[in-house]
Order: structure tokens, then C-alpha cells, then sequence
């Protein structure tokens, strides 16, 4: 089987993409991918680390306002059209899957046009611009929130969950904390804002310092290699406890998810995707700044079953973020409902899931 991927801009729309070709390679050796996206986009430096064949289109997202450069972006879909057309020619996939972001658009839409099955994956509780555009021309619409459902033609859609979620399970917690210079017998905190930090978090937590030291749990901070330098400066005046590990960034996350008992974070796809297949208590602080305030919706979706804590950016404080962690870890019988909860809400079979998806279009 040939599969032509794409998606770009994030790592949102990337890592499951890269999360599901790897588990596919993993039952399927066999199956060839090919990867479109854009040159400048992340996934132009994240997808060739992994030896899937790349190329590349050239193509930006509309603004929300009326421009001169909507008009351009117009042409550059056309282009994209064009030349997404003579690579699925030369390619000849039994199915396209779009994972999100703008070069998704002319790539998917080609090949519908082409008559080649498509797929596009929705990791969020509300879509995107482009996601809500392709659903008239794709074959299946695969989503991992339920409340995504309202938005697509019904009688194309399926829950199939986030591949991230897939990849997570399996991981040496252990392993994990040792790693990240954690302690094995005590519980254990991960505080982090996503690839890039977070400042409104790590200002929370700088001002937490003080209140945090003697506290009968470790917190392991990861600050965004963006802010680091800057926290560093901030703690040095404050003091460090002892209780407390501050790095820049974590590059073996599965791993040192599997070791955690509650996780403070964003509420991106990817990590609600972990978070929940993993069974990890949580407070999610949504980043108010994204499309359509999606992050607070993915939050609700966990915090309305009662897996997470819901804390909105302009509720955070330092105290107030002591005092849900404190609530939530000083009470063993809230932490094991709380864990029951994220463990009833994951798709941890995600990436089979989508790919019986794409077994069965191929062969149409």
C-alpha cells in the first residue's frame, strides 16, 4: 500500500502524523509513505529526521480579514493544486490522509478531484478553517473529540483518537523519572507550557517557589528553551527547593510522562492525547490565544468528565495553582477518580484505529 501524508505548520497537526506513519511501519513494513508539506514549516525539519520521503509546496493560510494577501493565497492554492497533482501522479497513493494546517488544503483537495481516497484527522474539539473546507470533498473525517462531531457531515465521520496516544503507551515510567533526576517513592508533578514554554505558567510558578519548598511531592518544571535563561535569572534571586527540577526542555516526554501522578499544562491535542491514554490527572490552563479558543473546549472535554481540572489564564495565580495541586495530590481518593476518568476518555489503540480507516478506503 502507498500513503500520501500531509500536514504542516504545528506540531499539533505534525506528531500525529509522524506518530501513526511510525506505528504503521511498525505492523506494516511494507507500506510506503510520501510526506507533503512546506519548506519553511516545521514539519520541513522534523520530517526528514525520520527518513520518510518529503517534498515540498509552496502555500500560506488565508487572514481573517480582507487583504490583498487573501487574493495571493488564492493563487498560491491554485499553484499548490497544481504541483500537489504531479507528485500524486508520480506517487500514485491508495490514500491521502491530511493531519491539519494550511498545506493540507491543496494537497487533499487535489487528490479528491483526482478521485484518490481521502481522509483528513481532526485532533481538536472544534476544526480548523482548513478541516471545515476539505470535509465537503473527503472520503472520512477521523476525529478524537466527540464534540467534533457537530461540525462534519455526519455519515463521514469516525472517532478514531490521536496516534500520539498510541506511541505513549508502553513506556518505562521508572526509566522515565530517573532520567529526569526525579525521586522514585515520591509523587510527582509535571509543570510544563508546551515545545515553546508558556510565560503566564512560568511566572505562576516562579512565584511559587517559596510555597512549593517542603511540599510532600517533586515537581519537575519544564520552562520552553525560549524562556529558560530568563527563569534561571528569576530563581537565582528566589532560591531553587530541592523538591523542585527546572529544565529547558524534555526530549523523552513518553517516558517521563509514564512516571507522572499529575501533569499541569496547556490543553493542546497531543498532550490530552498522552494525558488520556495514559490516565494522568490533570490541570489544564488553555492558552487563550489560539483559533476559535479551541484549547479551552479540548480542556471542558476532559474537565466535564471530572479527568481534569479546568484553570483559565486569567484565574492563574501562584497560590491558586499551589492550591489545586495541593487538592488534588493530598487527596488519594480524588487522584484515583481523576485517573479513572483520563483512563475512560483515551483511544489508546488510536493509530489501528486509523489505519483500518485507511485499509478500508484503499480498497475502494
Amino acid at each position: 500500500m502507498k500513503i500520501a501524508v500531509s500536514g504542516g505548520g504545528t506540531g499539533g497537526h505534525i506528531y500525529p502524523a509522524l506518530a501513526l506513519i511510525r506505528e504503521i511501519k511498525r505492523m506494516h513494513d511494507d507500506v510506503e509513505f510520501l510526506y507533503i508539506g512546506t519548506e519553511k514549516g516545521l514539519e520541513g525539519k522534523l520530517v526528514p529526521r525520520e527518513n520518510i520521503p518529503f517534498k515540498t509546496i509552496h502555500i500560506t493560510g488565508f487572514k481573517r480579514k480582507l487583504s490583498l494577501e487573501n487574493v495571493k493565497t488564492i493563487l498560491r492554492f491554485l499553484k499548490g493544486v497544481k504541483d500537489s497533482r504531479k507528485m500524486l501522479r508520480e506517487f500514485k497513493p491508495d490514500v491521502v490522509i491530511g493531519t491539519g494546517g494550511y498545506v493540507c488544503g491543496p494537497v487533499v483537495y487535489a487528490a479528491a478531484k483526482m478521485s484518490i481516497p481521502t481522509i483528513i484527522h481532526e485532533q481538536n474539539s472544534i476544526p480548523g478553517l482548513t478541516n471545515k473546507f476539505l470535509s465537503r470533498y473527503v472520503d472520512k473525517i477521523a476525529i478524537c473529540f466527540e464534540e467534533a462531531k457537530a461540525f462534519f457531515p455526519a455519515q463521514k465521520v469516525v472517532l478514531t483518537g490521536n496516534p500520539r496516544a498510541s506511541e505513549v503507551l508502553g513506556q518505562d515510567g521508572i526509566k522515565g523519572r530517573l532520567s529526569s533526576g526525579l525521586k522514585l517513592k515520591v509523587p510527582s508533578v509535571l509543570v510544563f507550557g508546551g515545545s515553546r514554554g508558556a510565560r503566564p505558567i512560568n511566572e505562576a510558578v516562579v512565584k511559587s517557589l517559596a510555597e512549593l519548598s517542603g511540599k510532600p511531592y517533586q515537581v519537575l518544571y519544564v520552562t520552553g528553551d525560549v524562556h529558560f535563561e530568563d527563569v534561571k535569572k528569576e530563581v537565582e534571586l528566589v532560591g531553587n527547593p530541592d523538591n523542585v527540577i527546572i529544565k529547558p526542555f524534555i526530549h523523552n516526554m513518553p517516558e517521563v510522562l509514564a512516571g507522572i501522578d499529575l501533569t499541569v499544562a496547556r490543553a493542546g491535542a497531543t498532550t490530552l492525547a498522552e494525558l488520556t491514554s495514559l490516565g494522568i490527572p490533570s490541570i489544564l490552563i488553555p492558552s487563550p490565544y489560539v483559533t476559535n479558543n479551541h484549547q479551552e473546549k479540548n480542556a471542558r472535554a476532559l474537565s466535564d468528565h471530572g479527568a481534569a481540572r479546568l484553570l483559565l489564564e486569567k484565574d492563574l495565580t501562584g497560590p491558586k495553582l499551589v492550591e489545586n495541586i495541593d487538592q488534588i495530590l493530598g487527596n488519594e481518593e480524588k487522584l484515583a477518580e481523576m485517573r479513572k476518568a483520563a483512563k475512560k476518555l483515551g483511544i489508546p489503540d488510536a493509530a489501528a484505529r486509523l489505519y483500518s480507516v485507511i485499509e478500508e478506503l484503499a480498497k475502494r
